[in-house]
């Protein structure tokens, strides 16, 4: 939603400007990183007069501090995404990840189509880009989308992999 974009860019802002701030950890609420946009949300007339998701994900990846996404439980659309942009990923064993967009005849418009391929080359992206298929966390490992795929904790080891790097 707008909020959420809105949130999560005024927290990345802020986290940027504070020097005593040294990494950034980007996770969801109640066991869910982002099941992505909603729908309905897309001619809301709030949705155009913000720079959108795909700036935001960019303010991530440009972000001179490291950001670790700790994904639980889904991230799908935007959600992926967002994990895309962020410089590490670790992810809970039983965390599903995928751009479902394609099954309502919709591509995946934060540029996930641009970050997935960088990240597990074109064959396998293609694949989910164009399916929708999702892949669970330890698939996501072999793929190359995550760096670390955790049995707990998920968001005290991503704590964790900030710190140290």
């Amino acid at each position: 939603s707008f909020t959420v974009i809105q949130a999560l860019e005024d927290g990345l802002k802020r986290a940027d400007a504070d020097p005593s701030i040294k990494a950034i950890m980007i996770c969801g609420e109640n066991g869910k990183f982002s099941a992505g946009a909603d729908i309905r949300g897309f001619s809301a007339p709030q949705q155009r007069r913000h720079n959108g998701l795909a700036s935001v994900i960019s303010l991530i990846e440009r972000s001179d501090k490291p950001v670790v996404a700790a994904i639980e439980g889904i991230a799908l659309g935007g959600g992926l995404e967002v994990a895309l942009g962020c410089h590490y990923r670790i992810a809970h064993v039983q965390a599903r990840m995928g751009l479902p967009e394609v099954t309502l005849g919709l591509l995946p418009g934060a540029e996930g189509t641009q970050r997935l391929p960088r990240l597990i080359g074109i064959p396998a992206a293609l694949d989910m880009i164009t399916t929708g298929r999702h892949v669970l966390a330890t698939e996501a490992l072999k793929l190359g989308m995550v760096d670390e795929v955790v049995k707990e904790n998920t968001v005290e080891e991503a704590i964790r992999l900030a710190n140290k790097v």
